[in-house]
């Protein structure tokens, strides 16, 4: 497995990560107004870059700002031909500045299975759906999961509805059938989990917590965790061997990076 270099391109021009330089003022720092996408990188091959691009527009039409797609994707393929064949991360930032950030990023090491504990958590409606730069109230919300001992937040509403991780969705077997939130409730609407909805039988809709903490297996779904196994919720230990809807995601999920081979 190749190591990905750590380059960044601010409006085409690519350097060094440690070297990139954006010119303030931004709003996109200043004030965490900006979208961004993350994709995975398989051997240098950018997985579903069509329809993480897809998702950069609709955030970024949310909060009315302009992308310049035509730009973006020139820099994107740039800074993907130094890669050459590398495994990682490609970072995609568009700031209210008007600024295109490209950087590839190494792959974050992540246990085989994880732990989570629930944090009450009230989405901004304004931002519902939108993979915008305002990620502090996710990052807060891992923090306080961690403190409890667990590895990872399950967001849930004051009401008791499940949302998702601050970064991931999450998937949970109740009464025999596989379940995660409805994007329609304002989670962010997954690239990886569409991958295994399209391909499994998935209820989608809006549960409460106790349908979460009486399951008898669970799983994450992200761009850098792919399917992870969870282990615990709130300190009920959960199956993770055998688990037969987790390993049928697992296969779901490795069938979509076929196209990667085409």
């Amino acid at each position: 497995m190749a190591t990905t270099p750590l380059l960044t391109s601010v409006d085409g021009i690519i350097t060094p990560s440690d070297h990139a330089v954006l010119p303030l003022p931004d709003d996109g720092l200043l004030r965490g107004d900006g979208v961004f996408e993350v994709l995975r990188l398989y051997e240098g091959k950018p997985f579903d870059l069509t329809g993480h691009l897809a998702r950069l527009e609709k955030s970024a039409a949310a909060i009315a700002l302009e992308i310049d797609r035509v730009h973006l994707e020139a820099e994107i393929y740039a800074l993907l031909a130094k890669i050459e064949g590398a495994d990682g991360l490609l970072r995609l930032v568009v700031t209210r500045g008007g600024r295109r950030l490209v950087s590839s990023e190494p792959l974050p090491v992540h246990t085989p299975t994880i732990s989570l504990a629930t944090v009450t958590y009230t989405p901004t409606v304004i931002l519902n759906g939108v993979k915008s730069l305002s990620y502090a109230a996710n990052m807060h919300a891992t923090r306080i999961a961690r403190e409890t001992g667990a590895q990872e937040a399950l967001l849930v509403t004051p009401d008791g509805t499940v949302l998702e991780a601050p970064t991931s969705t999450l998937f949970w077997v109740s009464g025999g059938k596989l379940r995660t939130t409805d994007p329609a409730l304002g989670v962010l609407q997954s690239i990886t989990a569409a991958a295994v909805i399209d391909r499994l039988d998935v209820e989608l809709g809006g549960f409460p917590l106790d349908d979460v903490l009486g399951t008898s297996e669970a799983f994450l779904a992200s761009t850098t965790r792919e399917i992870q196994p969870v282990d615990s919720i709130d300190g009920k230990k959960l199956p993770t061997d055998p688990a037969p809807h987790t390993e049928a995601a697992a296969a779901a999920f490795k069938e979509a990076l076929g196209s990667l081979a085409d």
